[in-house]
């Protein structure tokens, strides 16, 4: 009987064994290179996730502004023996902002004050009181009124317009006050007229409004509408702003640059809109 010796078993292994390159659908259950492809793609993604790769950010965080301008009032009527020295007290969000005095302005106070706040996500409206200062007893709340932010605002256009007040008279019956909206989304992330904490006076059985610490505004928020985006900036020369300051000699420069960066340079938009509020 003849024996088989180890080193011949194994050499009849090796010619049974399938040498040379192997296909591309091995062990696989389909081998088409689509799916070869996406198991790359996704073990590539599992990699940089485990090893904590990161997109660098494309640029600084973007904050949202509400640029208000607060114009003057024409109100229903002068409470007490003398004329009111009315003041506006505005809140956004959390965060409360009051204009100057006008002194003996009666019922039709002008004011011409530019807010630059920061608008918090989520928030769509603005919160309106007009006071009388008094120099002996508490300020005394003359008018009221809610304002929902116009939905063109927010999509880069200027809008000035008059709104109705609330007050002893009745819900729109106290007058009304003129105001100009513009919403701006950039890298500035500094009001320029910071908040104030005050304590508002609760006459007349109105709620008035509540008062919060201001939070931090959020570090991202929404990306500016496209329609924002498109708006050039037109550049502005010195001379051509001198003209403006000129044709407009009662309302503050600060007021008039305001409204031009509101228009985005714009000059006969800007002259438009100054005309209203000097109307």
């Amino acid at each position: 009987m003849t024996s088989t010796l180890p080193t011949d078993r194994n050499e009849e292994r090796r010619r049974r064994v399938l040498l040379g390159p192997l296909p591309a659908g091995f062990l696989r259950a389909d081998g088409s290179a689509d799916n070869v492809d996406a198991d790359y793609q996704a073990a590539l993604a599992l990699q940089q996730q485990l090893c904590g790769a990161t997109v660098p950010p494309t640029g600084p965080p973007l904050t949202a502004r509400l640029s208000i301008t607060i114009a003057q009032a024409k109100l229903s009527k002068n409470y007490g023996l003398t004329r009111m020295d009315p003041y506006v007290r505005l809140r956004v969000g959390h965060c409360i902002y009051e204009t100057q005095t006008d002194p003996s302005g009666g019922r039709t106070p002008r004011w011409n004050k530019v807010i630059h706040c920061l608008l918090p996500p989520g928030v769509n409206s603005i919160y309106l009181e007009i006071f009388d200062e008094c120099s002996f007893t508490m300020d005394e709340l003359i008018a009221w009124t809610h304002i929902t932010i116009p939905q063109a605002v927010l999509n880069g256009e200027t809008h000035e317009n008059w709104y109705p007040l609330n007050g002893k008279q009745g819900d729109g019956k106290e007058g009304m006050i003129n105001l100009v909206l513009s919403y701006t989304v950039g890298p500035a992330a500094v009001a320029t007229f910071p908040p104030v904490l005050v304590v508002p006076s609760t006459g007349m059985g109105y709620a008035a409004m509540p008062v919060y610490p201001a939070p931090h505004p959020a570090p991202y928020p929404a990306q500016p509408p496209p329609q924002q985006q498109q708006q050039p900036i037109q550049e502005v020369s010195a001379e051509q702003l001198q003209q403006i300051e000129e044709m407009f000699p009662s309302i503050e420069k600060d007021v008039i640059k305001s409204v031009l960066e509101a228009n985005r340079g714009n000059k006969d938009a800007t002259i438009n809109s100054l005309l209203q509020m000097s109307e």
